[in-house]
């Protein structure tokens, strides 16, 4: 009985962790579709680097291309999209209680949000793009909390169960 608890309450846990990363996500790309120039303009002003200390030994990172710029920000929408649908369907068969399924999803979608947001953000923007030097233009704590709750959602989704994985509605 206790371990049917358990698995009960891991697999709601798992269900409602990913439901949250999904809307928070799906919000995200949302936003950026919709109030496209807000971001844009982020993502030139990290790219472009002018708002770092502009010391010559990193400027030449600097892309200042306006089309390369709007088609780094135009992908970056594109991965939160399919990471968002990744994630509402990784919902979606948690509700059905079709756990190995879901698992894999869910793991898809937090490691597409891990990549961009991690390796992306964090690193690229970050380091490469020196965004850690800009008073104005520094999405590093946005993109940490992201990482975060990504990993958060990916571990729990991970932790052992005593019930073996199930397929389809039980």
């Amino acid at each position: 009985m206790a371990n049917t608890s358990r698995n009960s309450t891991l697999s709601l846990a798992a269900t409602v962790l990913t439901a949250v990363l999904a809307l928070y996500i799906a919000l995200v790309a949302f936003g950026n579709i919709i109030d496209f120039g807000t971001n844009r303009d982020f993502v030139r002003h990290v790219l472009a680097m002018d708002t770092t200390f502009k010391d010559d030994d990193l400027m030449w990172r600097a892309i200042t291309s306006r089309g390369l710029q709007d088609t780094a920000y135009v992908a970056i929408i594109v991965w939160e999209t399919v990471s968002a649908v990744a994630l509402i369907y990784a919902t979606w068969l948690w509700i059905r209680r079709d756990t190995a399924t879901a698992r894999r999803m869910t793991t898809y979608g937090t490691l597409m949000l891990m990549l961009l947001f991690g390796a992306g953000f964090i690193g690229i923007g970050g380091e490469w793009f020196s965004m850690w030097q800009s008073g104005d233009w520094n999405g590093l704590e946005a993109a940490t909390r992201v990482f975060l709750l990504s990993s958060v959602v990916l571990i729990v989704t991970h932790l052992p169960s005593d019930r073996p994985e199930t397929t389809g509605p039980q």
